[in-house]
């Protein structure tokens, strides 16, 4: 499936203005200031990289996205290939960084899930949307500290 024509524009803006066109988003009817990073990881099956815009809110040193999909009652493919390779790029504005994704466990969904509808209120609308069960994921992204070797 091939991604929205939007969201590959909102990369495309991202990427070339270093984040100084698309860090914010004003949401599909222009009513918010959301703001907005850009996702990348490897695609289990093709081995490509697949980037994705997905807004974000910070927890202390790490980001914070929703696997929401609208509200979808399947998970977006990002987040099945982080499952599969959990080593991700992310940029926010002008800062490009190696990061590790996991699924908040359930203790840290429910602390994180009210600061991200606080940021974008409708994930609360679309985790209802989700039925037959579905808990959409919070992942939690933590940069990769490299070492120099002593």
């Amino acid at each position: 499936m091939a991604q929205l024509d939007w969201a590959k524009e909102h990369v495309e803006r991202y990427r070339a203005s270093k984040g100084a066109d698309g860090h914010i988003w004003t949401g599909f009817d222009g009513n918010g200031n959301f703001p907005c990073l850009l996702l990348t990881t490897t695609g289990r099956t093709s081995g490509q990289a697949r980037t994705t815009p997905l807004i974000y809110g910070r927890d202390s040193d790490n980001f914070i996205v929703i696997g929401s999909q609208g509200g979808r009652p399947k998970h977006p493919n990002w987040y099945f290939n982080l499952q599969a390779d959990p080593r991700v790029a992310v940029q926010i504005k002008d800062d490009l960084f190696e990061a590790k994704a996991r699924t908040a466990n359930p203790e840290e969904r429910a602390r994180l899930w009210p600061m991200m509808a606080e940021i974008y209120p409708p994930y609360d609308e679309y985790q209802e949307k989700a039925g037959n069960g579905r808990v959409i994921p919070v992942v939690v992204l933590t940069r990769v500290q490299l070492c120099k070797a002593i």
